[in-house]
């Protein structure tokens, strides 16, 4: 990894104290605990902290310390706004800091002596919320499955997805735009350096992520940079094969990312990097800020749909999917059209007449009592369903293993009958965390199909393919079958996912 900053250090060595809970990895010796036989290490720092003249910069290697570091709390999460309390995701406020590229580790306490697979969590939130400590992402229950589980926290919104024309003369490869995505790639060369430590096998990398977790996944199998740091691939509900912002040439539907960073400055009335660097964190999070990422020539050589069309993605095996109700929950009630008269005038804003009248007829509105429904439906497709369908016929294009499955269980959530099969509602099946939940009561039937979810996420961890002893076969998806796995009241393969939906929604944006 020549082109980019790396977190160097002498290859760790783990010491025998306290039952292999104090290490030394990159910058120092660290000490975690055991807790019902995982071993787990909190707020351990992957990079040096992104303040003061780091603002913006790629990841720094880590400051070493002196003695022996307390990793046993999280560390701070990256700065952000809070979901709205009406939000199905909003939480209690956490720590906050530009201080915050921490990572978390879960490790089994006791290991036959062959180091065991990786599985490292990227969190979701849109690039501008979230953390690798909610404790949706504890990692405990899938380590007792046999593997390590790394979480992480990456720089959000404007700190982590900000370019400016002095970033780009700054740096040493004329490029900026992206440094949340250089600081997933830190974490994983971190991974590399030093997980063997913890019983993991380097060769053995699998990320795992949702929604801009996911969306990240697909960013790291794109980009060159990553080649080499990860050996498989899961994204749940999100793909970026969207038009992306370049560094400094706009288009007809989006400014250039050096134009976006100087309007952004100009709302602090102030035009120099030096200027922007001084100013509070917190003003930085209440501006607004588009955040999406950059074709700066680096990271991101080229658009992702570009790079997947060429075959040029880094190929791995991947495992990737949606659910079916993931608009109930990213949708204000209040705005969602309830009538077949609103949704044609919502639709034809969008899509034109003609194609409203399709939509209509394919996704069933064909009354007031469908109209919601149906309108939920179609925005989850366009935003989830189609990209993730792409995702894999790619993958499987370029001659790699690739699984697409669909999650239709309603999980428990205050209104179960609206939200449904509702985005993220996985997460904590993924997880295994369906047992002594801190804040959800879950029933039999989530806890089976919990238990057999987190089996098929483990084996892909293990050996790139879901199937396993005593679980329904998941079929390897072809072109011809199209074969997936529905996860829902009953776990079973099926071929050719909502179809005639996705179909008509390609037949309108061809470029999906």
């Amino acid at each position: 990894m020549k082109h980019i900053t790396v977190i160097t250090g002498v290859m760790a060595c783990c010491l025998s104290a306290e039952g292999g809970n104090i290490v030394k990895v990159t910058g120092g010796t660290i000490s975690g605990y055991t807790e019902s036989g995982v071993r787990i290490f909190k707020g351990v720092p992957y990079a040096a902290p992104p303040v003061g003249d780091l603002r913006w910069k790629p990841p720094q290697p880590v400051i070493d310390w002196d003695g022996v570091r307390n990793c046993t709390e999280f560390g701070a999460v990256c700065p952000q706004r809070p979901f709205p309390e009406q939000s199905l995701y909003h939480l209690p406020a956490e720590p906050q800091s530009e201080d915050c590229l921490f990572l978390n580790v879960w490790s089994p306490e006791k290991q036959t002596g062959t180091s065991l697979p990786v599985m490292v969590w990227i969190h979701g939130g849109g690039w501008t919320r979230g953390s690798g400590s909610t404790y949706l992402y504890d990692g405990a229950a899938l380590a007792r499955r046999g593997v390590v589980v790394v979480t992480i926290n990456y720089r959000l919104g404007a700190f982590g997805f900000y370019a400016h024309p002095e970033l780009t003369a700054e740096s040493s490869v004329g490029a900026s735009g992206n440094q949340g995505i250089l600081d997933q790639i830190a974490a994983l060369q971190w991974v590399q350096q030093n997980i063997e430590q913890f019983g993991g096998n380097p060769e053995q990398v699998t990320i795992f992520g949702e929604s801009a977790g996911s969306w990240s996944v697909h960013m790291l199998q794109t980009t060159p940079l990553a080649k080499g740091l990860f050996h498989r691939a899961i994204g749940q509900s999100g793909a970026r094969f969207d038009n992306a912002r370049r560094l400094d040439e706009a288009t007809d539907n989006e400014p250039s990312a050096h134009e976006q960073g100087m309007k952004f400055a100009e709302e602090f009335e102030v035009s120099t990097l030096k200027e922007l660097r001084v100013l509070s964190a917190e003003s930085i999070v209440k501006a607004s800020f588009d955040t999406a990422h950059t074709i700066d020539g680096y990271v991101l050589p080229d658009s992702v749909a570009s790079i997947f069309a060429q075959g040029k993605q880094n190929r791995v095996p991947i495992l990737v999917g949606s659910n079916a109700d993931e608009m109930t929950s990213l949708s204000v009630p209040a705005m969602i059209p309830k009538t077949v008269d609103a949704v044609t005038k919502a639709l034809t804003k969008q899509m034109g007449a003609k194609a409203t009248e399709k939509l209509k007829s394919v996704y069933g509105v064909h009354s007031d009592d469908t109209a919601m429904r149906g309108f939920l439906q179609i925005g989850g497709d366009i935003r989830f369903a189609v990209g993730m369908r792409t995702w894999v016929r790619l993958n499987t294009a370029a001659e790699t293993d690739s699984y697409l499955y669909h999650f239709t269980h309603t999980p428990p959530s205050p209104s179960p009958e609206y939200f449904r099969a509702y985005h993220a509602g996985e997460i904590a099946y993924v997880f295994d965390n369906t047992q002594d939940h801190k804040q959800t009561t879950y029933d039999a039937e989530d806890r089976k199909l919990s238990d057999m979810m987190s089996r098929y996420w483990v084996n892909f961890a293990k050996t790139g393919n879901p199937n396993g002893e005593g679980q329904p076969e998941w079929p390897k998806y072809d072109a011809e079958n199209e074969g997936y796995m529905e996860l829902g009241n009953t776990i079973c393969a099926k071929q050719h996912l909502l179809r005639k939906r996705l179909d008509f929604l390609e037949s309108l944006n061809p470029g999906q």
